[in-house]
């Protein structure tokens, strides 16, 4: 059997994001915030991006 795939994509005093690829191929992201961790799969995660590169758009300086 196979193990699991781990990479830390990112990682800050704030936050940690890690992705996990399971033996079975399956993609998982695991956003950490503080006490909080959020996990996503891989079609989720897409979505997820998208709002938030929208959301920088809209974003003001100030």
């Amino acid at each position: 059997m196979a193990e699991s795939s781990i990479d830390i994509l990112a990682e800050t005093d704030l936050f940690n994001l890690v992705r996990t690829v399971e033996s079975d191929g399956e993609t998982t992201y695991h956003l950490e915030l503080g006490n909080v961790t959020v996990h996503f799969f891989r079609e989720e995660w897409e979505t997820f991006v998208k709002t938030i590169s929208e959301l920088g758009e809209h974003a003001t300086t100030g």
